[in-house]
């Protein structure tokens, strides 16, 4: 699956447009990790456990953005963005969303 942030492949052809496609995960910290950041952020720094948990929240969203691509028939997403949204104090919304494309490989 080709997944690009262009609106273009270059050396690809778009032969069909399957629609948009997202993936989603909701996750949280549990309350130890939540009092370490809170600690974290006083002194200042990278919050590491937060960064892991936002890492793996976006390869959770981007595998499942790909599968939904796979079930409408693509073998690509153009245009991809990530959106996050905080959702109460412990929980973190990560959606990755696209277009679906079936593509070609331009000869060279």
């Amino acid at each position: 699956m080709l997944i690009s942030t262009m609106n273009d492949l270059p050396g690809y052809r778009i032969d069909k447009v399957h629609g948009e496609v997202f993936g989603l995960t909701v996750r949280s910290r549990h309350i130890g990790s939540q009092l370490g950041a809170a600690f974290k952020s006083l002194a200042g720094g990278e919050l590491r456990g937060m960064t892991k948990n936002l890492e793996a929240s976006r390869w959770e969203a981007v595998d499942r953005l790909s599968r939904a691509a796979e079930a409408l028939g693509a073998n690509a997403v153009v245009a991809m963005r990530f959106d996050t949204t905080e959702m109460g104090d412990t929980w973190s919304e990560v959606c990755a969303y696209g277009t679906a494309c079936t593509v070609t490989e331009l000869d060279g």
